[in-house]
Parts: structure tokens; C-alpha cells; sequence
């Protein structure tokens, strides 16, 4: 029934603080959405932010995110980059498992404390 994801909802509680730290930390575009709102986009998904109370069907609250953002990155330089925006880590590196196998993790809170995992597929040995 479902194909794929187009985007996901974040509540914030200032909107100019979260779009900049997803546009430095984690490179994302920035996206202008109908009626003054914004989000990001990496690849063809998008993360949209309300703040709190904007939306009156959802009932998420600041911090009640937990996503987890695929990187072409190596893990080295997810963590040299992580370190230079003074981004402070919760875990990792450490390994899991994900959609399409093993991979490596780091975890930290955005500004509004959604946890955001930042992940290197391992490389496989077959073709």
C-alpha cells in the first residue's frame, strides 16, 4: 500500500533557530511552504516544522521526535563536521542495523531536543 515517505513533521519552538540548524549541521536545503511556513529537503524528502500550537491536528510536542538521516558521508567526516558546528553527541559511533544492513551511528538532539541518528551504511564486499 505505502511506496515511500515524502516528509515528516517536527514540532519547534522557534522556527529561524531550527531551520538553521538543519541547513548548518546537517546540510539540508531550506524550503519555503505554503501560508509562511518552512522546512528542509535532502534527497526527495522533506522535514516540515510547526511550532507548537500552529497545527491543530497534531498534537506532537517539542522534543517528541526520533529520526534517523542516511549519510554518503564517511563516519569520519559525519563526526570532524559534527565537531566543528559544536554539535555535542549522546552515543556513537555505534553499530546497527537498519533498513538495508549494518551501519554505523552517532545520536544528538536537535535545538528542540528531537533526537536525530546520523548513519553510514557499512560498505559491502559483494557486487
Amino acid at each position: 500500500m505505502i511506496s515511500h515517505l515524502d516528509h515528516i513533521v517536527l514540532t519547534v519552538s522557534d522556527l529561524a533557530r531550527a531551520v538553521d540548524f538543519y541547513e548548518t549541521v546537517l546540510k539540508m536545503d531550506v524550503l519555503t511552504l505554503e501560508e509562511g511556513r518552512s522546512g528542509v529537503r535532502f534527497g526527495n524528502q522533506h522535514i516540515h516544522f510547526q511550532v507548537l500550537g500552529e497545527e491543530l491536528r497534531n498534537h506532537a510536542m517539542e522534543g517528541a521526535g526520533d529520526v534517523c538521516l542516511v549519510t554518503e558521508w564517511s563516519m569520519d567526516e559525519v563526526l570532524d563536521h559534527l565537531a566543528a558546528c559544536n554539535v555535542n553527541l549522546l552515543e556513537g559511533p555505534v553499530s546497527r542495523v537498519g533498513t538495508l544492513g549494518p551501519m554505523q551511528s552517532v545520536y544528538f538532539n536537535d535545538p528542540d531536543n528531537h533526537l536525530i541518528e546520523v548513519s553510514v551504511y557499512e560498505q559491502s564486499d559483494t557486487v
